[in-house]
């Protein structure tokens, strides 16, 4: 099977000049990539030596797996806009190719064997971290397709809602807790409770980019971290982890699709 890594070196030309060069970064022994809980808008993807990626489980760091040429990590944060999951470093001095949230995307429409070996490899991570959870609880941990599916909660017709105009839209806000919004993610499957993708052709909004929720009889917005296109209310940027209260008529933007919200009324 072809590697991610040879796809990288398969550019105009054939056999030349790697045309993606200017991606490459180095890391000597033992340095930190990243770490765990840090903001990731990038994914690596190894050229030469050896990388560890970390991990806190039950009071101690763990090695949950050893990576080496051709192998790639960090791909969480690019695909969910999540802090870091885990921590990375470089177990020998390697050389690795650092990718941006656009490349990857190009990357994953230019080749679908990227997307199956990624799903497949993200798999067999599940697994490993599953089983070390296993091994630290004295217990066995359920599997996802073991959980019963959420219960699809109807929208009420008197809640709060945003509404756009151009194209029409209506979005019902969760009566509890947090109401997520963003843009749909075919790769993971992940759907936020607003769903701007139909809204969005340009692809604004990041796939975790904003939420809404309720605190006493006020709303509030906030933006989530890792957003890249900005989140405003009547024109004013929010600062990322900052909430807003937001009231009826409010005009709320994210990236460039703009939501008025509306208050039932009285």
């Amino acid at each position: 099977m072809t590697s991610v890594k040879a796809v990288f070196k398969s550019g105009p030309g054939g056999g030349g000049k790697n045309p993606y060069e200017k991606f490459l970064v180095h890391h000597l022994m033992g340095e930190i990539i990243f770490s765990e809980g840090d903001i990731g808008t990038d994914m690596y993807i190894v050229q030469s030596g050896t990388v560890e990626l970390l991990k806190a489980i039950g009071g101690e760091t763990r090695v949950l797996s050893t990576l080496e040429k051709g192998d790639f990590f960090g791909e969480m944060s690019v695909l969910e806009d999540v802090p870091r999951t885990a921590s990375a470093r470089a177990k020998t001095d390697v050389e690795l190719l650092r990718i941006n949230g656009a490349t990857f995307d190009a990357m994953l429409k230019g080749n679908t064997e990227i997307a199956i070996r990624m799903m497949r490899k993200l798999s067999r991570r599940l697994r490993e971290v599953t089983a070390m959870l296993e091994e630290s609880l004295g217990r066995r941990v359920a599997e996802e397709e073991e959980k019963p599916p959420p219960r699809r909660v109807e929208p009420q017709r008197d809640a709060c809602r945003l509404i756009g105009s151009d194209p029409p839209a209506e979005f019902f806000l969760n009566r509890e807790g947090d109401t997520l919004v963003g843009r749909s993610d075919p790769v993971t499957g992940i759907t936020p409770d607003v769903d701007l993708t139909p809204l969005d052709p340009q692809r604004s909004t990041s796939r975790r980019h904003a939420k809404l929720y309720q605190m006493s009889d006020r709303y509030y917005v906030m933006e989530e971290i890792g957003v890249m296109n900005g989140t405003y209310v009547n024109g004013t940027r929010l600062t990322t982890g900052v909430p807003v209260a937001v009231a009826n008529a409010d005009v709320l933007k994210f990236g460039l699709v703009s939501l008025t919200f509306q208050a039932p009324e009285s």
